[in-house]
């Protein structure tokens, strides 16, 4: 069979299978997975400090027209966090060992990643292992580069450490496999296209799911607000549910894009590797009922009526569904995907 050019410029770096595992280096990856974990732990505490420090927000009381001319109506306004030079928002001393932390915690978890990968001369995707610690140092980096574009997201540090902890923990605990060769089934240059297009938009949805959860919480916090009762505080430097909304919606309609790419470069995949491009693999239904789940949260967030705190649950049904695409479906049934237990 005739190479296509995309196998001439990908397949010698990554598929090479004949030879043994470096135990050295997948011993320093194993070392450095569970240094990240400790890491990433301390700069959870780091923000949930800075979180639970926080004093709530001074309110300013402004008047504005509601309705009939001469009718006015009381919207409360809270100030933002202090700002300083340049606009940006000024962190905590808790917030900025945190986010030191979570910086340092991400670089140990691409070190284990890359000593895996080293130590077994392919890309890390060869099975559930490996995909949970490529999947959620996606989701770090992703949270790096919003904290390098503006220091008002180190909020949300918590939000994100906790995923990823998680995630982690599962890998370590369940799905760990010694380092080994790829498996048969998986070597094809498809593996690089479809699986880390499915990385990036899986890293997006967790941190919209993210977005949506405390969306969902200030949401609430703000009813409260409005009935006359004092707010938690630990909300106090968290965004309006509205400004929460439109960053969670702006995530998602980018990652659905991606997702949309691979199921398209699945069943591609699928129809080079089994001679057709649908064949009802449940890894494959499952991530057609999560397009579905994601089409349904756009359309909503986008229809009268369903904005704000129906769509937000549509966004958290849809990563309930892609988290059980990653950790039902391999062990819960039979298909085509097993391979990547």
């Amino acid at each position: 069979m005739t190479a296509s050019p995309l196998d001439l410029l990908v397949l010698p770096a990554v598929l090479v299978t004949g030879r043994a595992a470096d135990e050295g280096l997948a011993g320093i990856s194993d070392a450095l997975v569970y240094s990240a974990m400790a890491v990433y732990t301390a700069s959870l505490v780091a923000y949930a400090l800075d979180l639970g420090a926080r004093r709530a927000r001074p309110r300013e009381r402004t008047l504005v027209a509601a309705g009939a001319a001469g009718q006015e109506g009381v919207t409360t306004v809270e100030a933002p966090h202090p700002v300083g030079a340049g606009g940006q928002e000024r962190q905590g001393k808790a917030a900025r060992i945190g986010t030191s932390l979570f910086v340092l915690a991400t670089l140990l978890h691409v070190g284990a990643i890359v000593a895996r990968g080293l130590s077994v001369h392919r890309v890390p995707w060869g099975d559930a292992y490996e995909f949970a610690l490529t999947g959620s140092v996606l989701v770090s980096l992703v949270f790096v580069v919003l904290l390098r574009r503006a220091q008002r997201w180190s909020w949300l540090g918590s939000f994100v450490v906790v995923p990823v902890l998680l995630a982690l923990m599962v890998a370590t605990s369940f799905f760990y496999t010694e380092a080994s060769a790829l498996s048969p089934a998986l070597q094809d240059s498809w593996l690089v296209v479809h699986v880390s297009i499915a990385f990036l938009a899986s890293a997006l949805l967790t941190i919209g799911f993210s977005l949506a959860v405390v969306q969902l919480v200030q949401h609430r916090q703000e009813a409260v607000l409005a009935a006359g009762v004092s707010p938690s505080r630990f909300l106090a430097r968290v965004p309006d549910s509205r400004t929460l909304e439109q960053t969670s919606f702006q995530l998602h309609a980018v990652a659905f894009v991606l997702w949309t790419f691979t199921v398209v470069a699945g069943a591609i995949w699928a129809a080079e590797a089994w001679g057709r491009y649908w064949g009802w693999d449940p890894k494959e239904v499952w991530s057609f009922v999560i397009w579905v789940v994601y089409a349904a949260y756009l359309h909503a967030r986008s229809t009268a009526g369903w904005a704000g705190p129906r769509s937000a649950w549509i966004a958290v049904l849809g990563f309930a569904c892609l988290m059980f695409n990653f950790f039902g479906v391999n062990y819960l049934f039979v298909g085509n995907h097993s391979y990547a237990l």
